[in-house]
């Protein structure tokens, strides 16, 4: 989960979509996503470390 299209296609695996037409709310959605899956056992702490690190990267470049 490099890249926030990894992200998206990870979710689409849970048949999560995340398009809201604002870039802000759409990465607070993916956050909150990930971070349940980590809490229930879908996520690898390292995967989600990196999850988490792409989102706050992408934040920055906004």
């Amino acid at each position: 989960m490099d890249t926030i299209a990894g992200i998206r296609k990870w979710l689409m695996q849970f048949r999560t979509v995340i398009y809201t037409k604002d870039r802000q709310l759409d990465l607070d959605i993916m956050e909150e996503e990930i971070r349940q899956a980590f809490e229930v056992g879908l996520l690898e702490k390292e995967m989600y470390m990196k999850a988490l690190l792409t989102i706050q990267k992408e934040r920055r470049e906004l």
